[in-house]
């Protein structure tokens, strides 16, 4: 799309804010006349520029008055000419009553285009992704084709996702060049951390159990720890599903499960390891189910990401502190020096474990330590985070010594934090020597 800037008197009455939502402020400094006044100005005592859009939008700016000479000599101005890409809206072609985590292919499209800013349309001319409701794919499909205009997507011969420069109102036109999913099978997802094959099928009755399946699969981390890898996918799967079902959003998951993490807390504070690890079995399950939830029905957002990962974030050293406090109704407690040098060792370990991790994310482009090489990945399976810190302080309640389970903690903790702290200072050598610090999971 191609917009032209150019100087103008205004014809008709002068609004006092530009349309569209955009400030006059903005569209002034964009053309370099001087601020809008609240009011407006008077029409033939001040230039006004008229902002011609090729998709026949017309922006009327008002100005703040000038001097007669600095008048005459903006009616001369020249022409801006700003090119801008244009956007394709997304519109799907046919229905299909078959419903998936709770909606339909439609709403699910829907969900889709407004989580990746696109504008999802009935009808209309301009560019547009077309997409066969008989279809259900994941997100990272619809970002594969916005780079291919003049493309189709097939599947099995079938045509899925069609990039046109133009919309006509039809179905997939013919003559576009083919892109087959059979050619194109894997990607990397940085935010997952790990190389995938989106899901893309038909949905009918008969395949919406395996599509679901794929779809939970694939929103599952390729990096983490070593209970949510292989301990937690079924459990978590059949909530994730319950919730999807009785239309339950991820936040109110989320908050289900801070409430557990609260109670796990004081259960740990007074002494009751049993009760306290099971409250604190279900808030770990429960969060796996709000990411996995807000990803399989596109119900992402902001505030839940940083409710989900801040909960997750705090937590853990209270659940430290809380377990150290309660050996005393064991008849276990430690020395005040002994309890000091503990919480110090695991709360300040933690606290610096996850400054490296920011630091190496900093300084490598937004990577995180842990996808950098395979041993990385591995080591993150058992490092000293929450959940293999449990699997410590659980076999160690078993044989009815907490105190010897909290001290093992805090010897892993340093252990962990040693590791991440060498691994990042090899990274920084590597590259000062030229080598370039990439993710082995990279395509």
């Amino acid at each position: 799309m191609t917009m032209r800037f150019t100087s103008g008197r205004a014809a008709s009455v002068l609004p006092t804010q530009a349309s569209i939502g955009w400030p006059a402020t903005s569209i002034s400094a964009l053309n370099g006349s001087p601020k809008c006044s609240a009011s407006g100005s008077t029409p033939g005592r001040c230039p006004a520029r008229r902002i011609t859009v090729k998709a026949e939008l017309i922006i009327i700016v008002p100005c703040q008055p000038k001097a007669a000479s600095a008048r005459n000599a903006d009616v001369n101005s020249h022409m801006v000419i700003m090119n801008i890409s244009s956007v394709p809206g997304v519109r799907s072609i046919g229905t299909n009553p078959t419903p998936i985590w709770g909606m339909s292919s439609t709403e699910r499209l829907r969900r889709m285009a407004a989580a990746q800013k696109l504008r999802y349309r009935e009808d209309g001319n301009g560019p547009v992704l077309l997409v066969a409701a008989s279809h259900v794919f994941e997100p990272a499909w619809l970002k594969f084709m916005l780079d291919r205009p003049g493309q189709v997507l097939t599947l099995d011969g079938e045509k899925v996702i069609a990039h046109l420069p133009s919309d006509t109102g039809n179905g997939f036109p013919e003559g576009l060049i083919e892109v087959r999913v059979e050619d194109n099978r894997t990607f990397y997802n940085a935010a997952l951390r790990k190389r995938e094959e989106p899901v893309i099928a038909r949905l009918d009755p008969g395949t919406v159990k395996a599509i679901e399946r794929k779809t939970y699969f694939g929103a599952y981390k390729g990096v983490t720890d070593i209970l949510t890898k292989y301990l937690w996918p079924e459990w978590a799967l059949v909530l994730t599903r319950i919730a999807a079902k009785i239309g339950m959003s991820p936040n109110q998951v989320t908050a289900i499960g801070a409430a557990l993490c609260l109670l796990a807390t004081w259960l740990f504070w007074i002494g009751e390891y049993g009760w306290g690890m099971a409250a604190g079995l279900v808030f770990m399950v429960l969060d796996t189910v709000d990411g996995k939830l807000a990803r399989c029905t596109i119900t992402s957002s902001e505030w839940g990401n940083v409710f989900d990962h801040g909960v997750d974030l705090i937590h853990p050293p209270f659940w430290w502190w809380a377990w150290g406090v309660g050996l005393s109704h064991w008849g276990l407690a430690y020395t005040h020096l002994e309890f000091t040098l503990v919480m110090i060792a695991i709360v300040g370990g933690y606290v610096v474990q996850r400054a490296i991790e920011g630091a190496f994310i900093r300084r490598f482009n937004g990577m995180h330590i842990h996808v950098w090489e395979k041993i990385d990945s591995d080591f993150r399976l058992i490092t000293a985070r929450r959940n293999p810190n449990m699997v410590i302080l659980f076999v160690a309640t078993l044989f009815g010594r907490p105190d010897i389970g909290l001290i093992a903690v805090a010897v892993w903790t340093v252990l962990s934090c040693l590791f991440h702290a060498v691994r990042l200072v090899q990274a920084l050598r590597r590259r000062r020597r030229g080598v370039k610090i990439r993710s082995w999971l990279t395509v």
